[in-house]
């Protein structure tokens, strides 16, 4: 028994090697080219030596203040709708629990565009909404908000869905145990809830943000591309690459600071794992 176990986990805790087809390495060498390629080929393409001139150029700021101020107040609203939404669904029943969440994951597998029309149908200027807002001179598309409410419509199920896990995941034991001891529903959330679920929402909130941060297709349609006042980080390199706005070696650069932030996301979700290595 005990040989077949060390055989199962050698030494270091990996798998031992030859448990699945040789072959197989060429299939998922060419998965993780597919991957990779495309990325290496950006890097190689940089001008590093014009890489702070290009990050440092006044509409290259421009649009990363843009990017970093909306990603962050989108990331704020997420948090602040998303973490009751999370609850309602992790406490309700089977069925209303299933329905919910497949209803907030649509964004997920949604079109950006076809999110950015939803959104246009609800706040444009003929919109469900839209009309009555106009009355009361309120105009959203093609504004500041616009982006923040196009980012929060396809980041908030991020949150939405790593809280949950977290909920279901704690349990409701500790919770019963201070509603038992005279403690109100409020002071319940505030002092054994939340601090239970606090790995999940922050690794949901830094979800958030890059999904934020990244938001081009939903945001174009309904934001529109204005400098100074829509134009974010992938639409600024969207614009370089059809000739207008900043240069083109500046929207590689813009590329390669997002993929620092999602290497950077992928690092700290690797650190809340509760299964990762020490």
């Amino acid at each position: 028994m005990t040989r077949v176990a060390s055989e199962q986990a050698p030494r270091g805790g990996f798998p031992a090697a030859g448990r699945f087809p040789v072959w197989l390495y060429v299939p998922a060498g060419l998965g993780a080219a597919v991957l990779l390629l495309p990325l290496a080929a950006l890097l190689l393409r940089l001008d590093w030596a014009g890489v702070p001139a290009a990050i440092t150029s006044p509409e290259a700021l421009q649009a990363l203040g843009l990017s970093l101020t909306t990603a962050a107040w989108a990331t704020l609203v997420c948090v602040l709708l998303g973490v009751p939404l999370a609850l309602v669904i992790a406490r309700s029943r089977p069925g209303p629990a299933s329905a919910l969440r497949t209803l907030v994951t649509l964004p997920l597998v949604l079109p950006p565009l076809v999110g950015g029309i939803a959104l246009l149908s609800l706040l444009g200027r003929t919109g469900l909404l839209g009309e009555a807002l106009a009355v009361w001179g309120i105009r959203i598309p093609f504004t500041t908000a616009a982006v923040v409410i196009a980012q929060v419509f396809v980041a908030l199920p991020f949150l939405v869905i790593s809280v949950e896990g977290a909920l279901r995941t704690a349990g409701t034991r500790f919770e019963g145990v201070a509603a038992g001891l005279g403690a109100g529903r409020f002071t319940v959330f505030r002092r054994i809830t939340l601090p239970l679920v606090a790995p999940g929402l922050l690794a949901g909130a830094v979800l958030c943000f890059a999904r934020a941060l990244g938001e081009f297709g939903a945001t174009a349609l309904f934001a529109g591309n204005a400098a100074g006042t829509t134009r974010t980080m992938p639409l600024a390199i969207y614009t370089a690459f059809n000739g207008a706005g900043v240069s083109e070696d500046t929207a590689i650069a813009l590329s390669l600071m997002l993929i620092a932030v999602a290497v950077a996301v992928l690092v700290l979700m690797r650190g809340w794992r509760a299964d990762a290595p020490r």
